[in-house]
């Protein structure tokens, strides 16, 4: 078991042992004897009122308790602090021990029917429209070579983990689990069945249906079945069903621990360079509206029957439950420019730097000028409230900025390179350069994208009980993936004579590189937060991000040459100078970054 793997059973027990530590509240049967008095016949005192009339108003007060989610009331002997219970609230007898009970129909005559509306909070649909809105910026991320080869990777190091493929079906294993365990949820058997196949037909029908329509190329190239991403929506059907059976009806602790599983998978499926961001929302979305959909069309085929609980009392209330869970995506602004100092070909590494050396030779040389454009931006973010206004937490944040620029560079140090051949007078090196306009440049990524971990202090300003001001004050850190360029020549290896020879060489190579220091990050914000339904909320941010970082460019233009005409390669490296070798170029620089977007959460 790696590390990661042995994380993960460690948060499901954490969060398993929450929710079971939160059961059913136990309230002294002296806190409801004013409800009890009250149903009594007006006029006598509680000592003298009678069996019938008092029968009557714990039965009262029972239907009331009842609707704030208390199925049974306990007295507590002060003498003996011995706790037993004095009242229950219905004549249904739950089940205990081992439940085999596959195909038989139990209902618990206390629970009222849901509505088909009453099971929609419709939280996938802008979840949905987000990887939509994603996806149509891919197009912007495409250089302007005209180069059909072109591949653009999000991710493009050998990050690979197959464990996503088992923590889609982690929160759906458990909701079994917990229904063969005896543990009560929402639904009997049957209905629970129903529920989930309904719920996993419709989005099995969405997700194929999108990605053989739509044959949109997976980030690795492998299939043309990248949109929307299957495993993700399966691992959001898993989580909400969870969400459904349990953490509605026994604690939110359930729907805390199975969001953030099916989050962690989406986030690999990136990682694994298997998907696009875009494919994760849409098939978080599609996962959540497939569940209520599902669930809704057994509420009117079901009725009332195989219900088992009803949810919890819950009534949005932000002043006592600012605690959240968030899914977020947002547009970044900041730094429009990045001009890194020219390539110097006399300096190919450090010891090549002479301190007295007259560096007014560079003065005519153009530097590398690149633009940022707009970033898009997805994260998780969740923190703890220990009282109404404070808490702690943390935020996990992608960011792909486009850069453009590429272009220019090429097409001017195309120009410094026949230049440089020129030295070599004896050579007729028209034939060199008509070689090197033949070479393809690929671009690995022309995005360059932000990974950021971040934690701090939370603050919450409950404006009403449906309404929050939020801050925070972050401090993380910042790392940074590489721009890569890549460059492929193939063609006929020439002789002595500059001649084309019968022999075929071929060469692909790092043609040009940016990459950024990892550093230190400092993160702030407000927020605006909604209590929606059933738990959800929706929130708009203004974030504030600030790092200072060390940008590093290296350029290897001519490396084709040692196997194109290795005569000529020789003659130069002679001169001290290395064809394989890159220059270099650095520059430090701060980024003030802002992010605008809006969130899904869930509040606790």
């Amino acid at each position: 078991m790696n590390k990661l793997q042995y994380f993960l059973v460690l948060f499901l027990a954490h969060f398993a042992f929450a929710a079971f530590s939160q059961d059913n509240p136990v309230i002294d049967i002296d806190s409801i004897s004013t409800i009890c008095e009250c149903q009594a016949h007006d006029g006598a005192s509680s000592q003298n009122t009678d069996n019938e009339n008092h029968i009557s108003g714990v039965d009262d007060a029972a239907k009331a308790l009842h609707e704030v989610g208390i199925e049974e009331v306990y007295h507590v002997d002060s003498d003996t602090t011995a706790v037993s219970p004095t009242l229950s609230l219905s004549s249904y007898e739950p089940h205990h021990g081992m439940d085999w009970r596959m195909f038989k129909s139990v209902t618990n005559p206390n629970t009222k029917p849901y509505t088909f509306l009453q099971d929609q909070t419709w939280v996938g649909l802008p979840l949905f429209a987000a990887g939509l809105i994603a996806k149509s910026e891919k197009t912007a991320f495409r250089q302007d070579y005209n180069n059909p080869n072109t591949r653009i990777r999000l991710i493009k190091y050998n990050f690979h983990n197959e464990i996503d493929n088992y923590t889609q079906y982690v929160p759906l294993a458990l909701t079994i689990g917990l229904h063969l365990g005896g543990y009560e949820g929402r639904s009997d058997w049957p209905r629970f069945w129903a529920s989930a196949a309904s719920s996993a037909a419709i989005m099995a029908g969405l997700v194929n249906g999108l990605k053989y329509t739509t044959s949109e190329m997976r980030p690795d190239g492998s299939t043309r079945n990248s949109w929307p991403s299957g495993h993700t929506a399966t691992a959001f059907l898993a989580a909400t069903i969870l969400h459904k059976e349990y953490g509605l009806t026994r604690s939110p602790w359930f729907s805390v621990g199975a969001y953030t599983m099916a989050t962690a998978t989406g986030v690999m499926r990136v990682l694994n360079n298997r998907h696009w961001i875009s494919d994760v929302l849409s098939g978080a979305g599609i996962g959540i509206l497939s569940v209520e959909l599902g669930y809704g069309i057994c509420d009117l085929l079901f009725k009332g029957r195989g219900l088992l609980r009803n949810d919890l009392a819950y009534y949005p209330d932000l002043r006592k439950s600012p605690s959240f869970f968030a899914v977020s995506m947002g547009i970044g602004f900041g730094n429009k420019n990045l001009t890194m100092p020219a390539f110097d070909y006399d300096i190919q590494s450090e010891e090549d730097i002479d301190p007295d050396e007259d560096e007014t030779e560079l003065e005519d040389e153009e530097p590398l000028r690149l633009k940022f454009r707009a970033a898009t931006v997805v994260g998780a973010e969740g923190a703890w409230f220990f009282c109404p206004y404070v808490g702690i937490g943390g935020r996990l944040r992608v960011k792909s900025t486009p850069i453009n620029g590429w272009s220019a560079f090429v097409q001017q140090e195309d120009t410094e390179i026949r230049e440089m051949f020129e030295m070599f007078s004896e050579y007729d090196m028209s034939v060199i350069q008509q070689a090197a306009q033949r070479i393809d440049l690929t671009i690995e990524s022309d995005h360059i994208t932000e990974f950021a971990a971040d934690a701090g202090i939370y603050f919450n300003l409950p404006l009403s009980s449906r309404f929050a001001l939020g801050s925070k004050l972050l401090i993380g850190q910042s790392i940074m993936d590489d721009i890569d360029v890549n460059a492929h020549y193939s063609g006929k290896q020439l002789d002595d004579e500059l001649n084309p020879t019968d022999k075929d060489v071929s060469k692909t190579w790092d043609y040009i590189g940016l990459g950024a220091s990892n550093s230190i990050k400092f993160g702030t914000g407000i927020s605006l937060t909604y209590a929606h339904k059933n738990a959800f909320s929706w929130r708009v941010f203004c974030d504030y991000d600030y790092a200072r970082k060390t940008f590093k460019a290296e350029y290897c233009p001519s490396a084709f040459v040692d196997e194109f005409c290795p005569s000529l390669a020789q003659l130069i490296k002679e001169s001290n100078y290395d064809f394989n070798k890159p220059v270099t170029s650095t520059t430090r620089k701060s980024l003030h970054q802002w992010v605008i977007g809006g969130a899904l959460c869930l509040s606790f």
